[in-house]
């Protein structure tokens, strides 16, 4: 028996942004980022810059000791860089990179199970984001560190 369905739904979420049709242009990266920054978008799971935790969870008795419920952030950093100095432009691409999450995470008739993280967990959901842009003489760069919460019965 699992005692956290964290890992599982981590590679789902990898699995579902890295077949999204509207990600096609995005790397999505599995945790921190390495010394590779020739892509200008990009998508990191289980990793954002203002923390070092990749997964913060809680567990609770569910109806008794057998089973357990489990409730879980996933942090996560979109990223939008270019070489100009146009911010608004990085700005819109990096809130175009969350709205793909978004509906990557909503089910349809094609996924219907994409909020359950193809049955890793009970649902799923982004939910909260913060903006960050920097400009240097390299360009500009908007980052938004957003987090994907879920609910498993483990």
């Amino acid at each position: 028996m699992a005692t956290s369905a964290a890992p599982a739904a981590i590679d789902a979420l990898l699995a579902i942004l890295g077949t999204a049709p509207g990600l096609a242009g995005a790397r999505v990266i599995d945790g921190p980022p390495g010394v590779n920054f020739t892509e200008r978008l990009r998508i990191y799971i289980g990793y954002s810059p203002s923390s070092d935790q990749a997964v913060e969870l809680q567990q609770s008795f569910a109806a008794g000791p057998r089973r357990r419920d489990e409730d879980a952030v996933i942090s996560c950093y979109a990223e939008a860089r270019g070489g100009d100095k146009d911010m608004r432009l990085r700005r819109n691409q990096v809130f175009g990179l969350l709205a793909e999450v978004e509906n990557a995470l909503r089910g349809t008739d094609a996924a219907p199970e994409a909020p359950t993280l193809n049955g890793a967990v009970l649902w799923s959901e982004v939910t909260s984001g913060s903006l960050a842009e920097v400009q240097t003489e390299s360009g500009a760069l908007a980052g938004l560190a957003f987090t994907v919460a879920y609910r498993a019965r483990i």
